[in-house]
């Protein structure tokens, strides 16, 4: 009985030794989760969010004082360029024109007038001349029988006088034909000032009427039939009618992080997705890039922020799409997916496996060919690298660090430029633990089968 016993407390003794040694050995490992380097395609996005905008719209405003008469569309209506859309009350300006347009006419009738008094004048010219030329033949037949002693002195005179009377009347028909077409001048004067007048007056009846500058849609009308409105004046700002938009070229504008501003360009290819059309995605390409940062918070460009607040800023990016839809509204919601880079068959790791490693906490070189690195130099520097699963003797995995060199940035996965090869193991996490991983750390799988590294 006695050798019995003996015999089951060794047999505990030796279990509890087996498993004392076995928990000490497990507790120098570190579970980890790992995956596999492999060769996939990468597309770089960046995102923004903002509204739908046309590409051209303009606010019709008030060119005339006055209250509005008539209002012949309304919100969503779709005009045609030219189309009368709004008037404001013109009594005045509309009897101003037809003023006017009588003293035009009547104008004219004084110029008729004048032309008829010219030609009056002319035959009366042609008259005295004819009566001169009588009176000159008897002039000279005068002077004849004067001098022949057969015409009296009284009627000599008197032919004489005849023919000087002539001359006088001629240089005054001449003179009246002068002033009647002087008179014609001055009446056409009056004409031509009459009808600047009235195109001035036909400008102002115009500004009281509203017309479409293009084809497009009304999307606001702010004022109704009855109010008054005002046409603004220096830096005062006029009553808005309504504002028309051009929806044959739409775009999103958006807003992108500073952080990613710098690799967008015009010209780039981007989804667009529309918060009031779920399932519908537009394709578009980057026609503008903002150059200057809007403060978050307010919208303001920073330059004219008069505030020195270091919040966060964005940049604005404008998206023209390819084919709009009918259904497309301004201000609806948007988001703008834009594709800043794009390779096929890269090296590729998880973001998460990629981390900062201070040499300095490397595993020193110990007792059974511990795989460590080299002692760190003074003032080392963190290096981006990821953790390589290799075996070490006895068939033990150890984390071994490997500086990396990274290109391109997919949604969960990032380019290998240099220092891994294709079916490498790698430590993916957890976070905590990769976070104060060191080199040369014993290691073992969290889960049996590595984590695949197919999506991008």
């Amino acid at each position: 009985m006695k050798k019995i016993l003996l015999t089951v407390l060794g047999v505990v003794v030796a279990a509890g030794l087996v498993t004392f040694l076995v928990i000490r050995q497990q507790s120098r490992y570190t579970k980890v989760f790992t995956g596999r380097i492999v060769r996939q395609d990468l597309t770089t996005i960046v995102s923004g969010t903002g509204q739908i905008k046309p590409k051209t719209y303009v606010n019709v405003g008030a060119t005339a004082m006055g209250r509005v008469t008539h209002l012949y569309v309304k919100e969503g209506d779709k005009v045609r360029k030219g189309e009368v859309v709004a008037t404001i009350e013109n009594i005045q300006q509309q009897a101003a024109v037809q003023s006017q347009e009588a003293a035009i006419a009547a104008a004219r009738t004084d110029i008729a007038s004048y032309v008829a008094a010219e030609k009056t004048a002319e035959a009366n010219v042609e008259h005295a001349r004819a009566d001169l030329e009588q009176k000159q033949l008897d002039w000279k037949r005068a002077q004849a029988l004067y001098k022949d002693g057969i015409m009296s002195r009284q009627d000599y005179d008197a032919k004489r006088a005849g023919y000087d009377l002539a001359v006088a009347s001629v240089a005054q028909a001449v003179a009246g034909v002068n002033q009647a077409k002087a008179n014609t001048e001055s009446a056409r004067g009056h004409l031509q000032s009459a009808i600047a007048t009235l195109a001035a007056n036909k400008d102002m009846l115009n500004r009281t009427i509203a017309v479409a500058p293009f084809d497009g849609i009304v999307t606001n009308q702010p004022v109704r039939e009855g109010e008054t409105v005002v046409e603004g004046i220096q830096n005062t700002q006029g009553s808005t009618l309504m504002t028309l938009a051009d929806m044959s070229v739409v775009t999103a504008e958006v807003k992108v992080d500073e952080t990613d501003i710098i690799n967008l360009a015009v010209g780039q290819p981007a989804d667009v997705t529309v918060d009031a059309l779920p399932n519908r995605v537009f394709k578009g390409r980057v026609t503008l890039v903002g150059d200057q940062a809007l403060l978050r918070s307010t919208g303001i460009a920073t330059l004219q922020s008069t505030t020195g607040s270091e919040e966060a800023k964005d940049f604005k990016v404008v998206v023209t799409l390819d084919h709009p839809s009918r259904e497309l509204r301004p201000g609806l919601s948007c988001t703008a997916k834009i594709t800043t880079a794009h390779k096929t068959g890269v090296l590729a790791l998880p973001i998460q496996a990629l981390t900062m490693h201070d040499p300095a906490n490397d595993v020193p070189k110990g007792k059974g060919g511990a795989q460590a690195a080299s002692a760190p130099s003074a003032g080392a520097k963190p290096v981006q690298g990821v953790f390589v699963v290799v075996k070490g003797p006895h068939g033990r995995l150890r984390a071994r660090f490997v500086p990396v060199s990274t290109g391109i940035t997919g949604a969960t996965n990032i380019e290998v430029l240099s220092g891994l090869t294709a079916g490498e193991e790698v430590v993916t996490g957890p976070y905590k633990i990769l976070r104060d991983l060191k080199n040369g750390a014993l290691i073992k799988r969290d889960t049996a089968t590595p984590i695949s590294l197919s999506g991008s």
